[in-house]
């Protein structure tokens, strides 16, 4: 697999890669997560214009898992990262935050952040392996305040949910 910047001829098959990856939410019992629609196509454009999409393409060099990211309080922080159920536990989401960690600290960007689900295998438990460590409330920035009380705003504190951090 090899890890590069999203074309723009490409949006619309990240939409379908987070659709497939977000099936696997019905056995956890989360099918508000698993039929959330994905990003629109101007937001994806969003981030393909700041040059903050990268995927992960097969041989044939279609994509099967991407990641965006937005700048926050002076690190980057993972938006989005989803694989295609077909490409899973292959290590492309993993490499895909490597890629984007190599790329913040080229730029000197002292860490990645994200917000995640706490008690979902492959969340929280998924990150703290790729080098993530759970914050606590008193430790967050402004802009991780600010995109949690959006997340929950959409209703995502249902279930248990945290921001999570990675230095470089």
């Amino acid at each position: 697999m090899r890890m590069r910047a999203v074309r723009l001829d490409e949006l619309s098959l990240l939409q379908d890669i987070e659709r497939a990856a977000g099936q696997c939410f019905l056995d956890v019992g989360m099918p508000e997560i698993a039929h959330d629609e994905p990003f629109p196509l101007g937001e994806l454009r969003r981030y393909h214009q700041a040059g903050l999409a990268w995927v992960a393409a097969d041989d044939a060099d279609d994509p099967v898992a991407y990641l965006v990211a937005d700048r926050v309080d002076g690190n980057l922080h993972v938006e989005q990262v989803s694989v295609h159920p077909g490409s899973a536990r292959r290590g492309l989401g993993r490499a895909l935050l490597d890629h984007l960690a190599d790329h913040a600290a080229s730029e000197g960007v002292p860490a990645l952040t994200l917000t995640t689900f706490t008690e979902v295998p492959w969340n929280a438990p998924y990150y703290a392996r790729c080098g993530f460590r759970l914050l606590d409330d008193d430790q967050l920035t402004p802009g991780l305040r600010e995109i949690r009380r959006r997340e929950a705003a959409h209703g995502l504190d249902r279930w248990p949910r945290a921001c999570m951090r990675r230095a470089l």
